[in-house]
């Protein structure tokens, strides 16, 4: 993959969408008159270890799911009252 080159004006309206790039892995190289002054690349963040213990202890304060109801007149009756 090579780096997206770019000049300073361009990269100034065009920001966000290079910021964007950069994020997605893409390096992008920004030029002034020709010359390399700056380099996007994405942060690379730590993944965390996820503790069971935990985990477990948010899943088990969890309301079971109710069994009695009808999901189809559930999601019927929710659309239909905020229509109207």
């Amino acid at each position: 993959m090579s780096d997206l080159i770019i000049n300073l004006a361009q990269a100034k309206a065009r920001l966000s969408e290079l910021a964007e790039c950069a994020e997605a892995g893409e390096p992008v190289v920004i030029t002034r008159r020709g010359k390399a002054i700056v380099k996007l690349i994405g942060m690379q963040t730590e993944r965390q270890a996820i503790d069971p213990s935990v985990l477990r202890a948010l899943t088990s304060q969890q309301p079971a799911p109710r069994q009695d109801v009808d999901s189809q007149a559930m999601i019927r009756s929710l659309r239909d009252d905020t229509r109207y």
